[in-house]
């Protein structure tokens, strides 16, 4: 093959002129995608200030919008993307992934009030189904827009509707339509000179009973609080007048365990983060999204100051720099009430204080997971993290974490000033200390019952509820929320605590106890709570995001597969990183153990 000589000469040839490399500079040195306009520049920092802004402040500035404008426009989020210095994509994303907000497009209408029916399984018991099929019609106006919503923490008072940011307790058509009419949207802040003592509250009832409830209950102040001996513990502990060894001996003798499901001694993690290197932060869960649970409500908006001594006392004993509280955004007198308080502690303080953040979630179960809360805190999707490491090691921002449910921390001043052996001397059948049952469903008197560790089901019903309502009879019982599973009546005898109903395919989680009766039907309780874990999976594990769906369709038949239905749960347990997916099956499970009648 005959080739060319190379030529001696090479000569140059222009692409380009200066002014072309010019405008091409130019061009790659403007933003990609959507602008920013000036109009909405100006209206989100009139919100959130200006620039600049911290990362992990996402979701409360996204919320500020979405109080404001009842919406995320895209216009908004384009203009937040460039104040925050973050990619579109990341706000995007971030938005679209928490259920109470919600993006639109355009001038596409937004609804003036948003009507949220709860229709977990307390809710539907008593009539959620009704509200959500007559309300529409009844309203009739179409800028009012009624939807379904997962539990929203107040299974006593079903069923309940959430208008805007008020709730409506046992909500009727009247009552909702009263609401409406009378601009009803916010929940009213309650009187702070509440005396409320938990401990005198110790094997009885703490909810109130009747439907003439207060929407916004009474509360101990931070000035009352302070007047009945509140903070002079935690005081002590800061000036060195208990050593912190002795702390973490009161709360291991205690055996007090995480009171928000997973049951770790706390005295336990105390020493773990303790000896961590600093800096070290604190988490506090309030999520509290188990269906069936309402118990850290019900003490928060009572008493809010015993719970952040607490958060105080565990902060000076395991040397915590700042702590981060993280309440679901459903409790909106709630957070109103943490807001007030926590502004009057930092502005005439016991003692030299951390710094101490309240962060609103936004609409995910998900993020009761300490890693997903974690995530969330950071201004991420609520996304649970592969473990290890274990946040105690690698947790908030990169930093050795100590992670809390709201109740365990509620009870440490108690524990530490009564001495351990007052909270670990209740108990029965064996088992110790005080459990804060949230009971729900086909009782007479639902509630939040202070009873003993290992109380079995038919004691608390008969001592604590008021038996059954009249004309039903005991049928069946969740003893663990949504995930806990479900038993039939004649399991009636087993107590209720840690450890013991795993036997049986279930466990005590949060202790939110939701009793059906001879009225219902088992498969029905099932099928609800698999919906909810359909709705609720983040989506970052096929298994729990396609088999929690797959399972509720499977489940509406009239007999079911099991053959399939076991196969999509022996997955779902084995291959899912996080416990929704590894507990979504737990109710098929039961049905197929105690109810096989039901679904043959």
């Amino acid at each position: 093959m005959n080739h060319p000589k190379p030529s001696g000469e090479v000569k140059a040839v222009a692409v380009a002129t200066a002014d072309d490399l010019r405008e091409t500079i130019r061009r790659k040195s403007k933003l990609k995608g959507r602008q920013a306009d000036d109009a909405s520049l100006a209206e989100v920092r009139k919100l959130i200030g200006n620039a600049p802004h911290r990362r992990d402040l996402l979701i409360e500035n996204l919320h500020k919008l979405n109080d404001e404008y009842r919406a995320l426009h895209d216009r908004h989020l384009v203009a937040l993307a460039k104040e925050m210095n973050l990619p579109m994509a990341e706000v995007y994303e971030v938005a679209t992934f928490y259920h109470h907000f919600e993006v639109v497009r355009g001038n596409d209408p937004v609804a003036d009030i948003l009507i949220r029916v709860c229709d977990g399984i307390a809710c539907e018991l008593a009539g959620a189904q009704n509200l959500l099929a007559k309300l529409p019609d009844i309203l009739g106006n179409p800028n009012i827009k009624v939807a379904a919503a997962p539990c929203v923490g107040r299974c006593e008072q079903a069923p309940i509707a959430v208008v805007h940011q008020y709730p409506v307790l046992f909500a009727t058509v009247d009552k909702v339509s009263a609401a409406v009419k009378n601009n009803l949207t916010t929940q009213p802040m309650a009187k702070d000179d509440a005396i409320f003592e938990p401990a005198s509250l110790a094997e009885q009832g703490v909810s109130p009973q009747g439907e003439m409830q207060a929407v916004s209950p009474d509360y101990v102040g931070y000035q009352s609080y302070r007047a009945q001996g509140g903070y002079a513990l935690a005081k002590e502990i800061f000036e060195g007048k208990k050593d912190a060894e002795s702390i973490i001996k009161a709360m291991e003798n205690s055996g007090l365990r995480g009171l928000g499901g997973a049951g770790f001694p706390a005295g336990r993690k105390w020493r773990i983060v303790k000896d961590q290197v600093a800096p070290k932060l604190m988490a506090v869960n309030i999520d509290e999204g188990e269906p069936g649970t309402f118990k850290d409500r019900t003490y928060l908006e009572r008493d809010p100051h015993r719970f952040l001594e607490g958060l105080l006392i565990a902060a000076n004993v395991v040397g915590i720099d700042a702590c981060y509280i993280y309440l679901r955004d459903e409790y909106h007198g709630c957070r109103e009430l943490l807001e007030s308080e926590l502004a009057k502690l930092k502005a005439n303080p016991p003692f030299k204080l951390p710094n101490i953040e309240l962060r609103r979630g936004a609409g995910a179960y998900i993020c009761g997971e300490e890693s997903a809360m974690i995530e969330s805190i950071e201004g991420k999707r609520g996304e649970p993290r592969m473990r290890p490491p274990y946040i105690a090691q690698v947790g908030l921002f990169g930093r050795p974490t100590l992670e809390h449910n709201f109740e365990t921390l509620y009870w440490v001043r108690d524990i530490v000033q009564r001495g351990p052996e007052w909270f670990s001397s209740f108990g029965r059948h064996d088992r110790k200390g005080l459990r804060s049952f949230s009971v729900s469903g086909r009782v007479k008197k639902p509630g939040v019952k202070l009873a003993p560790a290992g109380i079995t089901i038919q004691e608390l019903i008969d001592e604590y509820c008021g038996g059954m309502q009249d004309g039903h009879q005991f049928y069946g019982y969740l003893p663990g929320g949504a995930s806990g599973g479900i038993l039939p009546a004649t399991m009636n005898d087993i107590p209720l605590d840690f450890d013991t109903l795993q036997p049986y395919g279930c466990f005590i989680g949060s202790a939110a106890v939701m009793v059906f009766s001879n009225h219902d039907k088992a498969r029905d309780m099932a099928l609800n709570v698999m919906h909810f874990f359909e709705h609720e999976s983040c989506g970052q594990c096929t298994p729990c995001r396609v088999g929690t769906g797959k399972a509720a369709q499977l489940m509406q038949a009239k007999s079911w597969d099991q053959e399939t239905l076991e196969d999509l749960a022996t997955v779902m347990v084995d291959a899912s990183i996080c416990g929704l997916g590894q507990a979504a099956p737990n109710p098929i499970r039961c049905i197929h153990k105690y109810f096989p009648e039901e679904v043959k």
